[in-house]
């Protein structure tokens, strides 16, 4: 895999806000997740054809949320295995994705990720949306984290960055449909989470605009 040395240039589209969220922001983000697993507890996401569990475990919030299974990728209304809703964004996140893209229309679905250890994710493009036209935004709580963020196909180069707790990545226009993953977590960099690890919050809308 062939990276570009860092700089401070980014591709159209793409935005990395460095310390969005404050300490205070991010412990309140912290304990709404905290809040948000009780009823709509962590799940282990499986590959569509090969059952292969991901190395990360989820929870979402939103009317719509997140699942991998056997039966694919997609958003559905409730929890895989409770059945239950999941719990509404947490306006402070609204608030960034408002302030941040200048989307009127709001996100329907929040992906929560849980990563600890050698928890990773591979290169992907979000593609599950009804419209690319609205963005896909990133909040990182927690450890360090080398985010790659690629081109429209998979073959590189690619650039590498560290995230860190509170940062907030946004793909949107060109970038939208970028390939982007996770290559590695720096565990014990930021131990803010109870549990150790990063959480990743990924707003996105999944349905066709109202």
């Amino acid at each position: 895999m062939d990276f570009l040395p860092p700089d401070r240039s980014y591709p159209s589209g793409f935005g990395l806000h460095r310390c969005h969220f404050d300490d205070q922001a991010q412990a309140e983000l912290i304990k709404t997740v905290q809040k948000a697993v009780t009823v709509a507890p962590w799940f282990q996401p499986t590959m569509p054809r090969t059952g292969q569990p991901l190395s990360v475990r989820m929870s979402n919030f939103g009317p719509l949320g997140w699942v991998a299974d056997h039966k694919g990728y997609r958003y559905q209304v409730h929890h895989p295995e409770t059945g239950a809703p999941w719990p509404p964004i947490p306006d402070l996140l609204l608030e960034a994705w408002h302030a941040l893209t200048g989307c009127a229309v709001p996100p329907d679905c929040c992906l929560i990720n849980w990563y600890q250890g050698t928890a990773k994710m591979g290169l992907h493009v979000d593609k599950d949306e009804a419209d690319y036209a609205f963005p896909v935004v990133s909040v990182s709580l927690g450890d360090d984290a080398v985010f790659v963020l690629g081109q429209t196909m998979r073959k590189g180069p690619y650039r590498r960055m560290m995230v860190k707790s509170g940062d907030v990545c946004v793909l949107a226009g060109a970038a939208r449909l970028r390939y982007h993953g996770v290559d590695r977590i720096v565990p014990g960099s930021n131990p803010i989470i109870p549990g150790g690890g990063r959480w990743n919050l990924t707003l996105r809308r999944a349905r066709p605009a109202p």
